[in-house]
Parts: C-alpha cells; structure tokens; sequence
C-alpha cells in the first residue's frame, strides 16, 4: 500500500539497510516521537540470506518499532519491494537510487534524515550511505542528514569490531544521554531478533558495554567528499569477511553518480 505523504506534520525518516540495524538509533526514534514529528522508517533490503524468512525479518523489526512508537503504517520495506537481496544493495544503486529521489522530491516537510554511517562495516550500510548522502544533496537538504554508527573494524584485530563507535574522520559527534530505564528497555530489544541469533552473539557483548559504560546516542553530520575515501586505515570488516572490496565499493558509487548526473532524457 502506497503511503499517505499528504501530511503537513514534520518528518523524520530513518533508512535502514537491514531489520535489525535500527538498534543504531533507538533513541533518536524514541526522541523524535516525542518531539512530535512523524517517524518513517524504511529497509532498502529483504534481509533474507542463508535460508532466513524475509517475513519473520520484518515481523521482528515491526514490532520493537512500534514498542517504540512507529506506527506499522510507516514502516516501509522498500528492498522486498524492489527485490534487493541482502548483501546486494551495492549491485542495485541505479533502481534503488531512483525510488528514492523520486519519493524525496515529492515528499513535503521533511525535518531530519538518518542514515547508516560511512565506516566500513557492512557494505550494504555503506552503499546506503552514499545512496542516501548523494539524493539528499541532489535535492538540498544535506544539513538536514545525520548518520549512525553500527560496527566498523577501526583498529581492530579480525574478527573483532567495534560497535556504535563513530569514527573521528566523520566529524564532530553530537551525543545525547540515554536514562538507564530507556538502557534497559533498548537491552531487552536486542532479544527481538531471534532469526539473527548467531549475529546478535557477536553483537550484544558490544552492545552491553556501550549502554552500561557509555549509554549515550551519537550523531554525526554527512558530506559527500568522504565517499572518496575510505572510511579509516587499515582493512575494512566487509574487506576482512571477504564479502566486498574497497575497489567494488568505489567503482559502483563513481557509477551510480555518473549515471545519476545525467539529464533525465539521457537515461
């Protein structure tokens, strides 16, 4: 069902790669609820890999989200609908880019934008990124997009990573304080997932100690320049877990841009 964009109340959207990466902004969702925007959340893949149910994915990202507050009606799962496979999201950019400049440029009162952030984690959060960071300036509304931290490898030893860390080479971060009952509540969240019991293993230790010891939501501003370089020294964990390479990722965005720099006639 097409969602209803006829809405002069202010709106925050927050793209997400996979079911499951909203962990990253729990309390950005909680805080601009309650600030009274509209909160649209949107997935730009099907989450399904290695035999998991794309279905039971989004029924658990449905429901810590409308714990949350986000009505279902605003839930929006555009990589079932475009057919983007998990771990694909960088072999799409065209059609994906496309959905979303059209659906921006008609959407009104858009007051803030999240998106994943440029760090070298997974390479759909990257692609999403660069997707979203390109649209939002394409269209002039750069300022008003922040990104999140998910998991990068920075000076990391493999396999270890670190989790809801912003990179210092991003820019500055904002940080608001999480009240221990909003810890504890976003805790019991990371339980929601059952389908990605194996990944929230690795997960919730890191996850544990940044509520407990830092308990904090950070933000940082976007700018189209990082995308030509790598997000920080050393391997990047989608380069370590041998699922894509820096070359792939920066020849599929000079692409998408050249492609999408285009006149519309000419495409």
């Amino acid at each position: 069902m097409p969602i209803d964009i006829s809405t002069s109340q202010p709106v925050a959207l927050f793209f997400f790669a996979h079911q499951d990466d909203e962990y990253g902004v729990y309390q950005s969702l909680a805080d601009e609820l309650s600030w009274g925007r509209r909160v649209i959340c949107l997935y730009f893949t099907d989450g399904g890999f290695s035999g998991v149910s794309v279905l039971k994915r989004n029924q658990e990202s449905v429901a810590v989200l409308t714990q949350i507050g986000v009505p279902r009606d605003d839930i929006l799962f555009i990589g079932q609908r475009l057919s983007i496979p998990d771990g694909k999201l960088i072999d799409h950019m065209a059609p994906v880019g496309q959905w979303l400049n059209d659906w921006l440029a008609e959407f009104p009162a858009i007051e803030s934008v999240y998106v994943p952030a440029w760090e070298g984690g997974h390479h759909d959060h990257d692609t999403l990124h660069a997707l979203a960071v390109l649209t939002a300036q394409k269209l002039g509304m750069i300022a008003k997009v922040r990104q999140f931290s998910l998991y990068n490898a920075y000076k990391r030893i493999h396999p270890f990573f670190r989790v809801k860390a912003p990179l210092r080479e991003n820019g500055p971060v904002t940080s608001s304080r999480i009240d221990w009952g909003a810890r504890l509540r976003y805790l019991r969240f990371c339980a929601s997932y059952p389908s990605q019991l194996t990944t929230w293993m690795g997960l919730f230790p890191f996850v544990l100690w940044h509520y407990l010891f830092n308990g904090s939501q950070a933000l940082q501003a976007v700018d189209t320049t990082r995308l030509g370089s790598r997000p920080h020294a050393g391997a990047l964990y989608y380069e370590r877990r041998r699922f894509c390479t820096w070359e792939k990722m920066q020849k599929n965005i000079q692409n998408y841009r050249r492609l999408s720099e285009q006149p519309t006639d000419a495409v």
